[in-house]
């Protein structure tokens, strides 16, 4: 019983701390007045610096998708997404150390439209390399799906997940 009433009082002060503040930051940023940061066309999502390394890989993804995003602009869209979707192709995208492009493999092949697919890999090749991921843990992958509308224009899943 003792037992049982120590580890709820540890549990507690473990649920506790989970929802405590974090250390305030003690850098300051510099910005001039008036400054707005880039931002993908369309999503108003902001680009980091590419200087800035991704410490996660949700992180990663975001400027991946981003970067994607930038070196299509002649084959993305903006605004709400069509209902129905022409095609829906799933990609996962292995990458080597230095960010660059091992392989693609196809998790979700379309039924209509299925030139998309093509599509989509000759945009990931074009986007890349996507900046270093050895300090990230493996496997060195990550998944993108390119939503197609009857333009055959797409946007990334991720950038619509992010979207404020």
């Amino acid at each position: 019983m003792r037992f049982i009433k120590t580890l709820s009082c540890a549990w507690a002060g473990l649920l506790a701390a989970c929802g405590a503040p974090g250390p305030a930051s003690t850098t300051a940023s510099v910005a001039s007045p008036g400054a707005q940061p880039a931002t993908v066309a369309g999503t108003g999502i902001p680009i980091p610096s590419s200087s800035a390394r991704a410490r996660e890989w949700s992180d990663y993804k975001l400027r991946a998708a981003q970067r994607i995003h930038a070196a299509n602009p002649g084959e993305t869209f903006a605004g709400p997404l069509p209902d129905p979707l022409q095609s829906i192709p799933v990609l996962q995208v292995h990458l080597n150390r230095d960010g660059s492009v091992r392989d693609i493999t196809v998790l979700r092949t379309p039924k209509q439209s299925p030139q998309t697919l093509e599509m989509a890999m000759r945009a990931i090749r074009r986007a890349a390399p996507f900046g270093p991921v050895g300090h990230l843990p493996r496997p060195w992958q990550f998944n993108e799906t390119f939503l197609y509308n009857e333009d055959l224009k797409f946007q990334l899943r991720s950038l619509v997940e992010a979207t404020p």
